[in-house]
């Protein structure tokens, strides 16, 4: 119960294409997983990404959110599993003030992480 939470700034929906387009020109990217890249066993996927990223000089990190999958640790403990450097994994509180700026923010399956209206 309570007062509703507005919901304020804005979101970006991409295709394939688009999201090729927009890593392939980010100079920054800050990637939030959830539980479905969990279930979608995607952490191999995106490691596989990662190394791409940064061979093309793409300075890339993961912010984890604190409820993120369905015990904590879980995507830190699947991503070191794939492969990702620990160095590039961060808690989400130590990664927030880092958005401003970025030049892309990547989410997959985290969306009611980041959008509480889900």
């Amino acid at each position: 119960t309570g007062e509703t939470m507005e919901i304020t700034g804005t979101h970006t929906e991409i295709d394939v294409a688009g999201a090729v387009d927009q890593l392939t020109n980010a100079k920054s990217v800050i990637i939030v997983p959830g539980y479905g890249l969990a279930v979608a066993k995607a952490q191999y996927a995106i490691a596989e990404m990662v190394k791409t990223l940064k061979s093309h000089g793409v300075h890339t990190k993961f912010a984890i959110h604190p409820v993120a999958g369905r015990m904590p640790g879980q995507l830190n403990v699947l991503l070191a599993e794939a492969g990702v450097p620990y160095d590039i994994v961060h808690e989400m509180d130590e990664i927030n003030e880092e958005f401003p700026d970025t030049d892309l923010a990547v989410i997959i399956g985290a969306n009611d992480t980041v959008n509480s209206a889900a």
